[in-house]
């Protein structure tokens, strides 16, 4: 059987970079050699593109360790440090010549998360795991997701969006306009960000101001939602016509909320696979995942987040990661695991899925 090149694609020029490089380096460990040969594509903060070389030696270098000992920004000083010193000169984007059958994205976020990669993927005429562009533009915007959901009958969190420009033109106005809408506590959140990079949990009227300055300083657009009382529930969806859903999980947070911190660095959040939750509920949360999956018009995978209250039964969709992480303490794979597909099976059925589609 020949061997299938795959185009591993990190990094990317959102908040999310360094969580980036660490999905892609626990992709490509659980990649079946023997069927894929992968290539490192490396997308640097500034957007240059480099394939192999200097991208192979970031994928092999150990980022998860600077991160949980010392920060974010040393992390990313260090593989800033390591392209400059290479000196590598920039991928041409010619993914044919380059003998690439396919694209694996592991970009979190902005700018590969939201569809523009998977847009200059679909022109370029490489097929790719994952959703396609209308998918993933729709998905990354948390407050369009929640109109669409809604409209197919889902459950969603009361909320208000506004601009940043808005904000930033009479920012009393808005700060008054939230207040009247929602009793304290509420989250405050960039409409267009995933891994909670930028989300504030505001508690009193002391830390709105921040909460908003942070949202507006990452984000054109910012969404405002009512906190939701319940336990955070995730299913992992996979396949494209005939998608199926995951076991649930439940994350318990380490701190206040399941944010950045305790997703990536602290890792003091519990995870329970099962979730804590009964049976019944369970499949109720499944097939509102299945139902969200479908309204959305997602393929390949995706990974959505819920509050659910046990007591009165409801499920409130939180939101959609159409490029869910893939870190060793990544919800997606443990999920699909417990539903008895291994990582590697995983990389396998996701890579076949896209060359089914044929995009």
């Amino acid at each position: 059987m020949p061997i299938t090149s795959v185009a591993l694609i990190f990094g990317g020029r959102s908040a999310e970079h360094e969580i980036s490089i660490i999905s892609a380096k626990s992709i490509a460990g659980n990649i079946d050699k023997e069927r894929y040969g992968v290539t490192p594509l490396y997308i640097s903060h500034d957007g240059t593109w480099y394939l192999d070389g200097i991208a192979r030696d970031i994928l092999n270098f150990d980022l998860a360790a600077i991160l949980r000992n010392a920060s974010l920004e040393k992390a990313s000083s260090t593989i800033k440090e390591m392209v400059r010193k290479a000196g590598q000169q920039p991928f041409d984007n010619d993914f044919r010549s380059a003998g690439i059958d396919v694209a694996f994205p592991a970009l979190h976020g902005s700018y590969g998360e939201d569809g523009r990669i998977q847009g200059f993927l679909d022109t370029c005429g490489i097929p790719y795991t994952g959703c396609g562009v209308l998918a993933s533009a729709l998905t990354m915007d948390k407050a369009l997701t929640k109109l669409c959901v809604a409209d197919a009958g889902i459950d969603v969190a009361p909320s208000i969006t506004f601009f940043t420009a808005d904000y930033h033109t009479d920012p009393q106005t808005v700060a008054a306009g939230i207040e009247e809408k929602f009793a304290y506590p509420f989250f405050v959140k960039p409409s267009s960000l995933g891994s909670s990079v930028g989300i504030s949990k505001v508690n009193h009227s002391g830390e709105l101001s921040a909460a908003l300055e942070t949202a507006c300083s990452l984000d054109t657009k910012v969404l405002v939602e009512k906190a939701i009382t319940g336990r955070e529930i995730e299913i992992a969806v996979l396949g494209n016509d005939n998608p199926v859903a995951s076991v649930c999980g439940e994350i318990e947070p380490g701190s206040d909320f399941y944010d950045y911190q305790d997703k990536y660095i602290d890792n003091k959040a519990k995870l329970f696979i099962p979730a804590r939750i009964p049976e019944e509920l369970q499949e109720k949360v499944r097939r509102t995942a299945l139902k969200a999956y479908k309204a959305l018009g997602c393929r390949g995978m995706s990974r959505i987040d819920f509050f659910v209250d046990e007591k009165t039964g409801s499920v409130v969709l939180n939101e959609v990661n159409t490029i869910p992480g893939f870190t060793d303490i990544s919800m997606f794979p443990m999920l699909m695991e417990a539903s008895g597909t291994g990582f590697r099976e995983l990389t396998d059925r996701l890579l076949q899925l896209a060359l089914e589609t044929g995009r």
